[in-house]
């Protein structure tokens, strides 16, 4: 279910932006759609859960105030309208004996969570009912800087993968929250929903449900403020392929009982939505992602870019519009007018003068990436597969030798197993032959002063921390024989980028991400090209693993495996 509340809002003090929206078409018809698709965390439908009207499997219901959708527009399905109440009827079913959940979302918040990530967090939370707030700020790819004590910087934090936190119950509705079916009658008075929240908690407490709370990693759109909506409007256009959707390219197909009017010399770029009894005069400029509403008239010459025209409008010639939201009903509009700021008249004959904000942008990739059918795309992995197979069945002989050897020689377990970060940073258990003694991180601390490298790495000559056959075993590169198996399961692959922890990949904010726009490899451009100089380890690590990025072809990556085959019979045989 979600519910779209009634109560006014902070940001809009003058009138409820959202509440516009919904009395408006075709701003009403985009949102309702979105919002139907909310989080649906069970396998069943609501319409196994509650007995209300729904035609479509999985579903959610959207329940608005009355009032808050224009009186012409037919009810459709998935909605109901509620008063001073939001009454539900639940049906007695087994689903309700079922460890299922019931999700109520807040209807003014479109949300984008990780949903595998979401189902693991409520399989192993033990509570009743729990509440998750979606923040930017967790939501993988995001960087943020680490200050210490007046505010000098220490480092960087780059997430890869959506975060979770705790976070205090909220004093307000989240924007989702789970009820466990055994747990609803105990919340529901006489079958009502609480439309405050603390009415909500305060009926937990009473009847001894465990509420845990959560924020989240995740996209979230406010449509009830002018930059939400926008963002959240030009998301859907920009990922929309309908045909209602219009530019340069195909305005001959617009149909005649749309009734669009669009004068000679007016350009459409992008997507733009168009309304019906539109009319556009000459010259105009229309930038897309941008909606046009039903009966809406602009004037020649007028400019609107990333926008939305509420229907019934009347837009002067010569206006300049650049991410704004006019609709009938608010009190805030703004027109810039060949450079002076001026307001839209509505009625209500306010003016400001703040700069426009610009849509934020919440999708940022800055991976690299491949065509699909390509030997970056697909053939290098099938290469990976073939070549970590035959390296395995070569030295299965020799490994059971090796494990004896570890075995016999120093304490501990036969693998290492180390946390480093693959493909699009994602974390896993890079495994090795372990060449060290127990415990060799923690006295790494110790010899830091020691270390010879110039970089986040650590190495030093005549490590104390190796064990008696740690040094034949990584001069011989015998060690990461495991590491096929981590090609196998597609965290690694033969050729690429040095594997590194988290902790090394922060410190090179520049960079990393193209070094993890592929699979970490065994071997590598910079572990034969590099020179050991004092002082040039680290640039040198820097441009050997994006030179390789670059450059990434089948024939680097045959002569990467011979330059590393020769490496590894030179060192065998200096041991004999």
């Amino acid at each position: 279910m979600v519910v779209i509340h009634k109560k006014d809002s902070p940001v809009n003090n003058d009138g409820r932006l959202l509440k516009a929206a919904l009395c408006n078409e075709p701003l009403a018809d985009i949102i309702l759609n979105q919002l139907k698709k909310t989080i649906n965390v069970n396998k069943t439908s609501f319409r196994d859960i509650l007995g209300s009207r729904v035609h479509k499997k999985n579903g959610a219901i959207v329940a608005i105030p009355q009032g808050w959708t224009d009186q012409n527009r037919q009810a459709k399905s998935h909605t109901m309208y509620y008063n001073e109440k939001l009454h539900i009827v639940l049906k007695t079913a087994n689903w309700l004996k079922q460890k299922q959940w019931l999700t109520i979302s807040n209807g003014r918040f479109v949300t984008e969570i990780d949903l595998r990530r979401l189902h693991k967090i409520l399989a192993m939370l033990q509570a009743d009912v729990i509440a998750v707030n979606i923040a930017p700020q967790l939501r993988a790819c995001c960087e943020n800087a680490r200050t210490a004590s007046h505010d000098k910087l220490i480092g960087f934090r780059r997430l890869y993968n959506d975060s979770v936190q705790p976070a205090p119950i909220p004093d307000d509705w989240p924007h989702h929250l789970f009820i466990k079916t055994g747990a609803i009658y105990k919340i529901l008075n006489d079958n009502n929903l609480p439309l405050v929240f603390s009415e909500l908690i305060q009926r937990c407490s009473s009847n001894s449900l465990i509420v845990r709370s959560l924020n989240m990693g995740g996209t979230v759109f406010d449509l009830d403020t002018e930059d939400g909506l926008l963002g959240f409007f030009a998301a859907k256009l920009n990922g929309s392929a309908k045909n209602h959707l219009y530019s340069d390219n195909n305005l001959r197909d617009i149909p005649d009982d749309k009734n669009i009017k669009i004068s000679s010399g007016t350009r459409l770029f992008g997507k733009v939505l168009l309304g019906r009894n539109v009319s556009i005069g000459r010259d105009a400029i229309i930038i897309g992602p941008t909606i046009i509403g039903n009966d809406v008239k602009i004037e020649k010459k007028a400019v609107i870019r990333t926008s939305i025209i509420g229907p019934g409008l009347s837009l002067p010639g010569n206006c300049v519009i650049q991410n704004r939201v006019l609709i009938n009903g608010l009190a805030k509009h703004r027109v810039i007018k060949e450079g002076a700021s001026r307001i839209y008249q509505n009625g209500h004959g306010r003016q400001e003068t703040n700069q426009t904000a610009p849509v934020r942008n919440f999708h940022n990739n800055n991976f690299r990436a491949w065509p699909r059918f390509s030997y970056a795309g697909c053939l290098k992995r099938f290469a990976d597969i073939a070549a970590a197979l035959v390296v395995l069945l070569l030295f299965a002989p020799v490994l059971p030798v090796i494990v004896l050897v570890i075995k016999l020689t120093s304490p501990g377990p036969v693998f290492f197993k180390d946390l480093r970060q693959g493909l699009h940073g994602k974390v896993f258990n890079c495994l090795k032959f372990r060449t060290m003694l127990v415990g060799a991180s923690r006295i790494q601390d110790k010899l830091r002063e020691l270390n010879q490298m110039d970089g986040p790495q650590f190495k030093m000559s005549n490590d104390p921390r190796l064990s008696p056959v740690g040094k034949f075993l990584r001069d011989t590169y015998l060690d990461e024989v495991p590491q096929f198996l981590n090609v196998l399961l597609g965290q690694m692959s033969v050729i690429g980028p040095r594997p590194s922890p988290e902790s090394e990949n922060t410190l090179c904010p520049y960079w990393r991400d193209a070094r993890l726009s592929v699979r970490p490899g065994i071997t590598g451009l910079w572990q034969i090209c590099r020179t050991r100089l004092s002082g040039r380890d680290f640039q040198e690590w820097i441009y050997f693993d994006t030179k390789y990025i670059r450059e990434l072809s089948l024939k680097m990556d045959l002569w990467i495996c011979w330059q590393t085959a020769g490496k590894m019979v030179k060192n065998f045989a200096a041991w004999f």
